[in-house]
C-alpha cells in the first residue's frame, strides 16, 4: 500500500475519532435559584449551640456514659465505620487505575510442530549446536515484565478517583450524621426513663391518697352518709391505680431495653436519678442563622459531597465517548533452553505498542452508563435540596415546639397547684356533708392526670430541647 493511501486511511480514523468524541448528547436540568431563608421567624441571631459539642451540651454524668459506651459498642454505628473503610479502599483503587500497571511473567512449556508446516521446516534446518539436529519436540521457557498505561487524557480515570473520594468524604459524614441521631436517641430514651420514673412514684401516693379516701368512706357508710356504691367506687378506683403501676413498669423495662440496645449490651438496669426531673430546666437555645445549617449539620455537608462525586462521575461517563490512548510495552527472555535463557542479546525480546482506540458503531452501552450518571446527578440535586429544606423545617418546627412547651408547661403547673389544694378542699367538703363522694374521687383523678401531663410536659420540654440540638447540627461543626 502507497503512502498516499496510508495517509488516507489514517485521515479518515483521526475524523472518525474526532466525530466519535464530539457527538456526545447532551442531558441538562433547569434549575431556580433557590436561597436559604434569612432567618427563623424573623430572629437573626448569629450565635449557634450547635457548636457546643455534645460532652458540654449535657451535664449528667449517667448520661454522658451511656453516650461514650454507645459510640464504642453501637452495632449500626460500627457497621457505618466499615462502610467509611470500604470507601476508602476504593479510593486506593480508583487512584490506581491511572497509575502504570507493570507484572511478572515467568512460564515454561513444549511444543511439537508438523514437519510440513512452515515453522516445522524453518525448524528442521536448525540446529541447537554443531552437528545435532534440532528436536522434534521444543521446550519453550520465558521470563520478563509486561507494562500497560491508559494515558488519562480527558481525566476519566482523575475524575472516577475524585468522585470516590468525595463518596469517602459522604461516607465520614453520614457517620457523623450517625452520631448525632444516637447521640440524641439515647438522650430522649433517657429523659423518657426518668419521666416514668417520676410518674411511676406519682402514681403511688395517689393510690396512698385512695386508700385513704376508701377508710374515710367506709366509715361514712358505718354512719349511714353514703352508700355501698361510694365504698365500691373507690375500691375500684384503687384496684385501677395498683393496675396501672405494672403498665408503667413494663414501660420502664421496654425503655431500659431500648436504651441497652443501642448501648449495645444485653439488657440491665439503667442508671440514672430521676429524682427532681421536674426541676429541670431547659438551656437557652441560640439557633443562629439558616446559612449556618450548610456548615453544621453533618447530613447536608453529606448530601453536598454526594452531588460533587455525581458531577464527577457525569465527566467520568462523558470521556467514555472519547478516544482512549493506551501503551503497552514488555521486556524479558525467551529461549527452548535453559542454559541460554538470560543470554544476551539473543533471548533477549522487548516490544513497545500504542493503541488509540474509540467506540465508532453500537455505542447503547456507554451512552445508558453517561444517561444514568446525568439521571444520578439530577437525584442528587434533588437530595441536597431536600436536605437543606428537611433541615430548615426541623428546626423551625423545634423552636416553636420549645416556645409552646414553656408556656404550656407554666399553665400545667398552674393547674396541678389548683388541683392539688382542691383535693383537700373537697375531702374536707365531704367530711362536713357539703360535697358528695363523686367530687372527691373525680377531684383526685383530675389531680392525678394533670400530675401526669406536667410530667410528659416537662420529658417533652427536654426532649425538645435534645431534638434542636440535633436539627442544628448536634456539634459537628
Amino acid at each position: 500500500m502507497s503512502n498516499k493511501k496510508i495517509l488516507n486511511c489514517l485521515g479518515i480514523t483521526i475524523v472518525a475519532l474526532i466525530y466519535t468524541a464530539c457527538n456526545v448528547p447532551f442531558l441538562g436540568r433547569k434549575t431556580e435559584n433557590k436561597t436559604v431563608p434569612a432567618s427563623y421567624n424573623n430572629s437573626k441571631d448569629s450565635l449557634n449551640t450547635a457548636k457546643v459539642k455534645w460532652k458540654d451540651f449535657f451535664i449528667d454524668a449517667n448520661l454522658k456514659s451511656l453516650i461514650d459506651t454507645a459510640l464504642k459498642n453501637n452495632q449500626e454505628l460500627n457497621i457505618i465505620l466499615q462502610e467509611i473503610y470500604i470507601s476508602k479502599n476504593e479510593v486506593m483503587a480508583r487512584k490506581g487505575a491511572y497509575l502504570p500497571y507493570v507484572g511478572v511473567i515467568a512460564g515454561a512449556g513444549v511444543e511439537k510442530v508438523g514437519a510440513n508446516t512452515s515453522q516445522g521446516a524453518s525448524d528442521a534446518i536448525t540446529y541447537i549446536a554443531p552437528g545435532k539436529p534440532t528436536p522434534e519436540v521444543l521446550p519453550n521457557y520465558l521470563i520478563g515484565l509486561n507494562a500497560s498505561w491508559e494515558v488519562d487524557i480527558w481525566k476519566k480515570l482523575r475524575n472516577s478517583r475524585k468522585s470516590a473520594m468525595f463518596r469517602y468524604l459522604s461516607s465520614t459524614e453520614g457517620k457523623n450524621f450517625m452520631v448525632t441521631k444516637l447521640v440524641a436517641e439515647i438522650a430522649n430514651s433517657y429523659y423518657e426513663l426518668m419521666a416514668l420514673d417520676n410518674q411511676l412514684e406519682i402514681l403511688e401516693k395517689n393510690i396512698a391518697i385512695y386508700k385513704n379516701s376508701l377508710e374515710i368512706v367506709k366509715l361514712e357508710k358505718q354512719s349511714a352518709r353514703v352508700t355501698e356504691l361510694a365504698v365500691r367506687r373507690f375500691e375500684a378506683e384503687v384496684l385501677k391505680n395498683q393496675s396501672r403501676q405494672y403498665y408503667i413498669m413494663q414501660q420502664i423495662t421496654v425503655t431500659e431495653n431500648r436504651i441497652n440496645f443501642l448501648v449495645g449490651r444485653f439488657p440491665q438496669a439503667v442508671t440514672r436519678n430521676s429524682q427532681g426531673f421536674n426541676n429541670l430546666i431547659p438551656d437557652t437555645i441560640y439557633s443562629g442563622i439558616p446559612s449556618q445549617l450548610l456548615q453544621n449539620r453533618p447530613d447536608i455537608k453529606q448530601a453536598e459531597l454526594q452531588l460533587m462525586g455525581a458531577k464527577l462521575d457525569v465527566k467520568a461517563a462523558k470521556a467514555e465517548f472519547y478516544p482512549s490512548l493506551i501503551i503497552t510495552a514488555g521486556a524479558g527472555y525467551n529461549a527452548f533452553n535453559p542454559a541460554y535463557l538470560i543470554k544476551t542479546p539473543q533471548s533477549l525480546i522487548y516490544s513497545l505498542a500504542g493503541e488509540l482506540i474509540a467506540p465508532l458503531i453500537n455505542r447503547n452501552a456507554i451512552k445508558a452508563n453517561y444517561y444514568s450518571a446525568n439521571s444520578k446527578q439530577i437525584q442528587a440535586v434533588y437530595n441536597y435540596e431536600r436536605t437543606i429544606l428537611n433541615a430548615h423545617i426541623e428546626v423551625a418546627n423545634q423552636l416553636s415546639n420549645i416556645s409552646n412547651l414553656k408556656k404550656s408547661y407554666e399553665l400545667k403547673a398552674k393547674q396541678v397547684l389548683t388541683l392539688t389544694q382542691s383535693i383537700d378542699i373537697s375531702t374536707t367538703l365531704f367530711k362536713s356533708a357539703r360535697a358528695d363522694y363523686m367530687e372527691v374521687l373525680l377531684t383526685q383523678r383530675d389531680a392525678l392526670e394533670s400530675r401526669f401531663e406536667l410530667v410528659e410536659t416537662k420529658m417533652q420540654q427536654m426532649k425538645a430541647r435534645v431534638n434542636i440540638y440535633q436539627a442544628l447540627g448536634g456539634g459537628w461543626n
